[in-house]
């Protein structure tokens, strides 16, 4: 059995290795993702400048909600994110899952911002 500091390890492992191969440009930023247990976080980073352009959280007081931890919260955030992605001026981004599946909350927020239209 995987403990839980053993399993953030593991999961740190994983990220990296997707990180070899993803990168953010000013013209097509990184979607980057961080899930707690109560809450889900995603920001748009340009990898170049070492910059993060804009990010959206289920701690944001525009959201609202009443259950942070929810797949419903997650897809709001991806939403939200779309929202303030277009509104920077970008349309297009590469996806970082930040090692974790694409399942659950993860997948929720990545299919929310393609239906607030992002696309990757």
């Amino acid at each position: 059995m995987i403990t839980k500091p053993e399993r953030n390890v593991v999961r740190k492992r994983i990220h990296k290795r997707v990180r070899k191969k993803i990168s953010g440009t000013a013209e097509r930023p990184r979607l980057n993702v961080y899930r707690s247990n109560k809450n889900i976080y995603a920001q748009l980073v340009d990898d170049d400048k070492g910059i993060t352009l804009t990010s959206a959280s289920t701690i944001d007081k525009e959201l609202n909600l009443e259950s942070t931890g929810s797949v419903e919260a997650a897809e709001k955030v991806g939403e939200l994110m779309a929202k303030r992605a277009q509104d920077k001026g970008y349309k297009s981004v590469v996806f970082d899952r930040g090692g974790y599946l694409y399942h659950g909350r993860v997948k929720a927020l990545a299919e929310g911002a393609r239906a607030g239209g992002l696309e990757f």
